[in-house]
């Protein structure tokens, strides 16, 4: 483990060394903050930034990050990108589970625990309703992604220590220039191959990644933001119409439709993820944010879009 870094500013990202993580910690740097990234693995990039090794599971020396820090951001959780087996779906939820316990210990274990505690959830929690926009208050889905979210913020309210402020965002599909999903729709798409998947209905409810690291700063600094928040933007769209708008970006007139059995099958043998990421999804917005005035910078897709897409 590297040296400790000063206190007065200084976050600290579980799981920080993903997609978001980086981007965030970057976010928070180029704004004084010191960040510590704690994960099993170093991170891919180099910068300034501090690394503690964990194993996600269990109390370690990574802990005395905790002592005197502004915030704590946990971001850690396999990636469900993946085939679900019955194996990974056991570690899809023993990921999120156990690294809010491991947390929750050591902050119980230090005499000054960060005063906030913003805790990554997903939108996934919803399940798939065709028609319903969810928010806040909507109530869950059935299914293994909602049974996972739904243990993922039953396991931080129970083990987040009293006193400390709570935040809670359940996160929708992040767009982003250099990771996540976004690339390889790009990708798929200048490929003639960024049409309409199955009825193309599906819902995507979507935040620039430029947004998301404002969000996650204002959970982090502002002592009014507390409980669960749905952090996307307020013009959730169809997957026809996120195609759309994303083959006029990059100027490929064609989009060839996908059948559901072709993306099942292509999920499975080629790319080796689910299928469901892509045949199943939901209408998101988020009522708190909007009552609470936070201002997207990319509140609509064409303009998140043409952003991410220009060089």
């Amino acid at each position: 483990m590297e040296n400790k870094s000063s206190t007065k500013h200084r976050v600290v990202i579980a799981g920080g060394t993903g997609f978001l993580g980086l981007n965030l910690a970057n976010h928070l740097t180029e704004r004084g903050h010191d960040v510590v990234l704690i994960s099993r693995n170093a991170p891919h990039q180099p910068g300034p930034w501090l690394h503690a090794k964990w194993n996600g599971r269990s109390v370690g020396d990574w802990a005395a990050h905790l002592e005197g820090a502004a915030a704590l951001v946990n971001l850690a959780g396999r990636t469900v990108d993946c085939i679900k087996t019955p194996g990974n779906c056991d570690e899809i939820l023993r990921s999120r589970v156990d690294s809010v316990q491991a947390l929750g210990k050591a902050l119980r274990d230090i005499k000054n625990p960060p005063p906030v505690w913003l805790q990554m959830a997903t939108a996934h929690i919803y399940g798939d309703p065709p028609d319903a926009i969810c928010d806040e208050q909507s109530s869950f889905g059935s299914g293994l992604a909602p049974d996972v979210g739904a243990a993922w913020e039953e396991a931080y309210k129970e083990h987040v220590p009293a006193g400390m402020r709570q935040v809670i965002l359940r996160t929708s599909f992040v767009l982003g220039k250099s990771g996540g999903a976004f690339p390889k729709m790009k990708m798929l798409a200048r490929l003639g191959l960024g049409g309409r998947v199955s009825h193309g209905r599906q819902g995507i409810s979507w935040i620039h990644e430029q947004d998301m690291n404002r969000l996650m700063t204002r959970a982090i600094n502002e002592q009014e933001m507390q409980g669960v928040y749905v952090a996307t933007a307020p013009s959730p769209v169809s997957q026809a119409d996120f195609m759309r708008v994303l083959r006029r970006a990059i100027r490929m007139p064609v989009g060839l439709p996908s059948a559901g059995w072709m993306v099942r099958l292509g999920a499975h043998y080629l790319l080796r993820t689910d299928p469901e990421l892509v045949l199943y999804g939901r209408y998101c917005v988020s009522k708190r944010l909007e009552k609470e005035g936070f201002e997207f910078h990319f509140p609509g897709i064409e303009e998140a879009i043409k952003d991410l897409c220009t060089n």
